[in-house]
């Protein structure tokens, strides 16, 4: 079967292997680099500016492919690969450079218009390159090969910033986003397609835009689009929320040991400061899906789409809230392997519903609204994994509380590393004490009752829009 696939299929396949390797490999540790002491290696903001910076421009990353897709069929594909994969190699460079916040959010942007850039030319590409009798293996294998960049780059990332310190994830991300430019120039073999009588490029970029909007006037499509923004918000925060929610509040350091006493050679990789590194825990749903997506398509496949979408929502908002519930690591462990099963079953048939119940000769008009959930989701992450975060559960701004509280002053200016370090000496209390202390008084997990509601209302919402639909097509 794999011999049914032309060497054009598997640079691409290489090229979006390699890319997710390189935007994974920082964006799954940003968060944690974003809030970090500076005296630490990291920038120190707080939690609405690392929100704002990841939630909108990740929000702006997802609205661009339909206006650079049509940019890439009249340039052509193998140069829209050059300029994308040399626009973000640049910008991944650059952010490891700066320290000021808005020479940070300008640059990710950068980044991300070179990411936007390349969504609509890989994914053009596998479709060129498969037809009917191979695309659902194609993109299957182009979707394992997300996984795979997806679980290299943050595994990759995690080990060298302990050797090296933060900057070398964002030098790893130039470097590997500069050989897809190489292979994109030697190895990319551009098709000889048909010459057609082109129309102005803002043209084109309009009526793609506008096929967006006639694509929307379908009742059923919105809806449901609409719907889906509830399960893209609750599935962001294993991105933008849990790393920072594990680096606060759960204890790892009894896995640490053991860790380092039995597999001393993965130490330096997984473990830090006597704890696992946060972003291992979330790099667990790329491992899961590697492994089991197949396992997992098999069983929705029995399934109608609504009903498997259904499920996934609700098995993937079960395990998002055990991650938040507890600061117990298993719970953190078990709870991001469920949720990695909703995901499995929820995101992939999204993509397959909309097909369903596409109009035939509109397959590609209702394809290009996928994004519009995706997007919208991620920009209200922002006010989850920002504003909640901040006054709910930052370990930080929930310390300063409770030394105002008992009118110990502070000096002005410290790190954050400085600052836990006096505390514990005025409070006479270690940091694990200090944990313990704000746990029990502040409740930090109450931000899963936030994340759950979220999930419960998508999924609530997709069984009646199931229902009224159903009955709708039967009148």
């Amino acid at each position: 079967m794999l011999n049914k696939f032309s060497p054009t299929f598997w640079v691409a396949s290489f090229l979006q292997l390699m890319e997710r390797w390189a935007y994974y490999g920082i964006f799954t540790l940003l968060g944690l680099y974003l809030v970090a002491s500076t005296d630490k290696g990291g920038l120190g903001f707080d939690h609405l500016q690392k929100a704002s910076i990841m939630a909108n421009v990740s929000a702006i990353l997802y609205l661009l492919p339909p206006i650079f897709g049509v940019i890439a069929d009249r340039i052509g594909y193998k140069l829209s690969l050059v300029i994308s994969c040399a626009i973000t190699a640049v910008g991944y460079f650059l952010m490891g450079e700066v320290t000021d916040y808005a020479a940070v959010y300008s640059i990710f942007l950068l980044s991300a218009v070179g990411a936007g850039f390349f969504k609509p030319v890989v994914n053009g590409i596998v479709a060129r390159n498969t037809d009917e009798t191979t695309s659902t293996m194609g993109f299957g294998i182009f979707y394992m090969m997300v996984n795979i960049g997806g679980f290299l780059g943050p595994a990759m990332s995690s080990y060298l910033r302990t050797e090296y310190g933060w900057r070398i994830i964002f030098i790893q991300g130039a470097v590997v986003m500069t050989i897809n430019v190489l292979v994109a120039l030697f190895l990319y073999k551009e098709p000889k397609l048909a010459q057609k009588i082109r129309k102005p490029l803002l043209t084109e970029i309009k009526e793609s835009l506008m096929h967006i909007v006639e694509a929307l006037k379908d009742r059923r499509l919105t809806v449901l689009l609409l719907l889906m923004v509830g399960f893209w918000t609750m599935f962001n925060q294993l991105f933008y929320t849990l790393p920072n929610f594990i680096q606060d509040w759960v204890d790892s350091s009894a896995m640490s040991q053991w860790i380092n006493q039995h597999l001393p050679f993965l130490g330096t990789m997984l473990t830090e400061n006597g704890q696992v590194k946060a972003e291992w825990f979330v790099n667990i749903d790329s491992l899961m899906i590697i492994f089991f997506q197949v396992v997992v398509s098999y069983f929705v496949t029995k399934m109608t789409h609504v009903s498997a979408m259904i499920r996934g929502t609700i098995i993937g908002t079960i395990g998002v809230t055990l991650t938040f519930m507890f600061n117990n690591v298993w719970f953190t462990i078990i709870g991001t392997m469920i949720f990695s099963v909703g995901e499995m079953a929820a995101s992939p048939t999204l993509s397959a519903f909309i097909a369903q119940i596409t109009p035939k000769g509109k397959e590609a008009l209702y394809q290009g609204t996928f994004f519009l959930p995706v997007a919208l989701g991620n920009y209200l992450t922002g006010f989850i994994s920002g504003n909640l975060y901040g006054q709910w559960s930052d370990k930080y701004t929930l310390l300063q509380t409770e030394m105002a509280k008992r009118q110990i002053e502070m000096p002005e200016g410290l790190t954050k590393k400085e600052y836990f370090n006096l505390a514990s000496e005025k409070l006479q209390l270690s940091q694990s004490q200090i944990t313990d202390l704000l746990w029990n008084t502040y409740e930090p997990n109450k931000l899963w009752y936030v994340v759950c509601a979220i999930g419960i209302f998508a999924a609530l919402s997709l069984y009646v829009y199931s229902k009224v639909m159903v009955r709708r097509e039967a009148k």
